[in-house]
């Protein structure tokens, strides 16, 4: 992991000596994601299927961001980005997982918090970002029996995780409409996360207004608890830049 965080860190310098800085640049902006959950969960060498086993449904997918972009060369720009899912649902376990089986309630509640360092490559009607992630990650599943007394598993990965990103945009001179995406991701040692978004923008004065697709997946492993499990669904989302 080490040589992994030396190699993003590397790449950012890299970027640095071209990197754009011109004016001081802040925003935040709100969204709503109506995400579909599919994967599994491991507990020791017990697995359970989250979408066929548990019938686990969207509750709520909440995702705040923020920004600052500054004009001091070599200094990266700095965004925050918080994304919280909370699925529910009541299903049947038919082999053992964790012991518990039969007919289960579960509740999963995943909690991402992101600390991007990035530098501004281009910066006009072709805009190219591109920078370092910390991700906090924090999931935990809890599988209960509905029997009185039933037992009752619970799966939980926890860790701080670097990650490359990469975000580009392009707009449409004069019309405020532009297209564009975003991407946070790694790939190490058996454990990877891909988290890319797609989207449709519109910036009217300090409004601006998207609508795209987000794709979440995470193959994680944390001691004997593990998460590998895919969100994907569209998003609407509202800011204000200034």
């Amino acid at each position: 992991m080490r040589k992994l965080i030396f190699a993003i860190g590397g790449s950012l310098l890299i970027a640095a000596p071209v990197a754009i800085a011109d004016v001081v640049g802040v925003g935040a902006s709100v969204s709503y994601w109506d995400s579909d959950l599919s994967g599994k969960a491991g507990k020791n060498n017990d697995v359970v299927d989250v979408e066929n086993d548990l019938d686990l449904e969207n509750d709520t997918n909440a995702n705040l961001s923020a920004y600052l972009e500054h004009p001091v060369p070599l200094l990266p720009n700095v965004r925050l980005n918080y994304t919280r899912i909370e699925q529910s649902g009541s299903g049947e376990v038919s082999t053992q997982f964790d012991l518990v089986s039969g007919d289960v309630d579960s509740d999963l509640d995943l909690n991402q918090f992101d600390v991007t360092l990035y530098y501004e490559v281009l910066d006009n009607w072709a805009n190219l970002d591109l920078g370092v992630t910390a991700r906090n990650l924090d999931g935990e599943l809890i599988v209960r029996e509905q029997a009185t007394n039933g037992q009752v598993s619970k799966t939980e990965v926890d860790g701080v995780i670097p990650m490359g990103y990469l975000a580009a945009r392009f707009d449409l001179p004069f019309t405020g409409v532009s297209v564009g995406g975003e991407a946070n991701l790694i790939s190490f040692d058996g454990d990877s996360i891909y988290d890319y978004n797609a989207y449709g923008q519109y910036e009217l004065s300090l409004l601006q207004l998207r609508a795209g697709y987000r794709q979440i997946s995470i193959d994680y492993e944390d001691s004997d608890d593990r998460l590998d499990i895919e969100l994907g669904g569209p998003f609407v989302s509202a800011g204000l830049t200034f």
